[in-house]
């Protein structure tokens, strides 16, 4: 295959269109997550105010 003269190799090209569409699907993993981080903290800041509960699961 030509490569475009402002590449100095097809691995240069790869790497370019690796890093865009990886961070291509790091964003739509941000917009498609299962569980939005506000419902997490939330989530986290009842297991801190209960660590009675935490012991008994880890006790189970």
């Amino acid at each position: 295959a030509d490569v475009v003269g402002i590449f100095p190799n097809e691995d240069s090209i790869v790497r370019l269109i690796g890093a865009v569409l990886l961070e291509q699907n790091d964003e739509w993993q941000l917009q498609h997550r299962y569980m939005q981080i506000e419902g997490m903290v939330e989530l986290d800041a009842s297991a801190e105010a209960s660590p009675s509960l935490i012991a008994e699961a880890d006790a189970a």
